[in-house]
């Protein structure tokens, strides 16, 4: 079956769950339903950002790492609560076991999304298109809950499909009409096309995927380092990266975004101690233990440094990560800048198991709690 397989060309399927935090809350209280919600933050205080915004509060432009304080001034009477990690888990699981009835190659990204290969499905359907539409009914009629999906012989055209039509959406791009979708594509869709980019590319005169086309590999490469190959490929509707369903553990992480940009001194210090521990939590529940730590700073302009300190041996002490992280902090030279993020991660680890990517890095989402 599995020369079978690679003679043929691959069913992917990208599933998007529909505001999920935020359709969970509404689902499991009747209260929220159709009104604006925002799950993460508090417009009170140093407030923290939103997590997920549910559809009724999109409209009024509230969206995900939005400040809380933002949220309130475009929604004034949106509804903020917590958000419920361990209830989204115990959902997200039920959503992966529908998903290993059609399929075994599940790669998931986060909670609530993930690749499923349905080249050769279980249940030997054969329509990638009915297995799609099998599982958003499924996830209906079992979690009352609404998924997008999005359908194509690679991982990038399934994820950009699954965007087209939300919330329950089912968008399919075959191979016949791939690579005229990618040439109308605009350049902001493509993978490791950030904001920064995007304008670099577009004083290029790159405004879409038939713009990139029409550059040379070296071009390109020249232009954007090693994405250059990528978009290259992908402007042709190549995207060979095959569905992983486990992937080894790079680095465990925790970072926050601030409601208003900080100096260095004491609320900056609280920040540093609340995220390394959040940090440092996520490695002993995993207990896989690294011998590098990361300080990540984002800066008012949106510039991003990190420094890093290695050890002979695993950091197993929480007062040893406490200690690095605030000595990587004092040595920082910030030149006049205030700081707009911070963030600690645990990397080059002595003893790794497979773990899928969603258990390693979530926003702490609120502000720390003095003792």
């Amino acid at each position: 079956m599995e020369n079978e397989s690679k003679n043929l060309v691959r069913k992917i399927i990208h599933i998007d769950m529909d505001a999920f935090y935020a359709s969970v809350e509404q689902r499991d209280f009747p209260e929220y339903r159709g009104k604006p919600l925002v799950v993460g933050g508090s417009p009170e205080g140093r407030g923290g950002v939103v997590a997920t915004a549910s559809y009724e509060a999109r409209k009024f432009g509230i969206h995900s790492a939005m400040t809380s304080k933002k949220a309130q001034q475009l929604c004034p009477y949106a509804i903020f609560v917590r958000p419920r990690f361990a209830a989204y888990k115990e959902v997200s699981q039920k959503i992966r076991e529908i998903f290993s009835r059609y399929t075994d190659l599940i790669e998931p990204l986060s909670l609530d999304e993930a690749y499923l290969d349905v080249t050769l499905d279980k249940l030997n359907i054969g329509s990638a298109i009915a297995i799609a539409e099998q599982i958003k009914q499924a996830i209906k009629d079992e979690l009352n809950l609404t998924a997008s999906a999005g359908v194509s012989i690679n991982k990038f055209a399934a994820k950009i499909a699954s965007d087209m039509n939300k919330p329950d959406g089912l968008t399919f791009i075959g191979p016949s009409r791939l690579e005229k979708f990618m040439e109308q594509l605009p350049v902001e869709k493509f993978f490791g096309v950030g904001k920064v980019t995007a304008e670099k590319m577009k004083r290029q005169g790159l405004h879409t995927g038939a713009d990139l086309k029409e550059l040379s590999q070296q071009r390109l490469v020249q232009l954007f380092g090693k994405t250059g190959k990528f978009f290259y490929n992908i402007v042709r509707g190549i995207d060979n990266r095959a569905v992983q369903p486990h992937q080894e553990t790079k680095s465990i992480s925790a970072e926050d975004t601030f409601s208003y940009d900080l100096d260095k001194g004491e609320e900056l210090n609280d920040w540093l101690i609340q995220i390394a521990k959040s940090a440092f939590k996520r490695v002993q529940h995993y207990e896989i233990y690294g011998r590098t730590l990361t300080l990540k700073v984002k800066f008012e302009d949106f510039k991003i440094i990190t420094r890093s300190t290695s050890f002979t041996s695993p950091v197993t002490e929480l007062n040893q990560v406490l200690e690095t992280a605030q000595k990587l902090l004092d040595h920082l030279d910030l030149g006049g800048k205030k700081i707009r993020l911070l963030g600690v991660s645990f990397s080059n680890f002595s003893e790794t198991k497979p773990r899928t990517r969603y258990d390693y890095h979530q926003p702490t989402l609120f502000p720390p709690t003095k003792i």
